[in-house]
């Protein structure tokens, strides 16, 4: 299938008006993939509080390091399966899907993930507590980002 001019500036528009970073189209074993070069500084992948620095010697921070037990989880991730704004509640102003401490069940739906003018709630696939929520409400969001904890 040949994909004409006005077809792929459609898409582009999309992409644009959508503040999205990349879309890929495929049909068969034709693909295109429109992908806007900026620069935007996007959230870590994963929530995390940086280690106090530490000014000693090498020696010392080798065996510090070593020593140390592992990191203690804060729970099960839940990550964006999309591109797209990040909304913590069905609607402006109104009362959170949940906050931190609160208890989930596997299915429930914890937030929202809007692309392409699309409202997309996102489900826990776990139960538990929620330990920590990683982005703000309206906040862009990635691909795989995690957007909460639980645990």
């Amino acid at each position: 299938m040949k994909y004409e001019i006005e077809y792929i500036e459609k898409i582009a528009k999309i992409v644009a008006d959508n503040q999205l970073t990349e879309i890929t189209l495929e049909d068969g074993e034709q693909a295109i993939v429109i992908r806007k070069e900026a620069n935007v500084v996007t959230a870590p992948a994963v929530c995390a509080t940086p280690a106090p620095v530490s000014v000693q010697n090498n020696v010392t921070n080798t065996a510090q390091k070593e020593e140390k037990p592992a990191v203690q989880s804060k729970g099960t991730p839940i990550t964006s399966p999309m591109v797209g704004a990040f909304y913590a509640a069905p609607a402006p102003g109104a009362k959170p899907f949940v906050k931190v401490g609160d208890v989930v069940s596997a299915g429930q739906v914890v937030c929202i993930v809007e692309a392409m003018k699309l409202m997309n709630e996102i489900e826990t696939e776990v139960s538990g507590k929620v330990t920590e929520i990683c982005v703000e409400d309206g906040q862009s969001v990635e691909y795989g980002q995690v957007l909460m904890y639980v645990e």
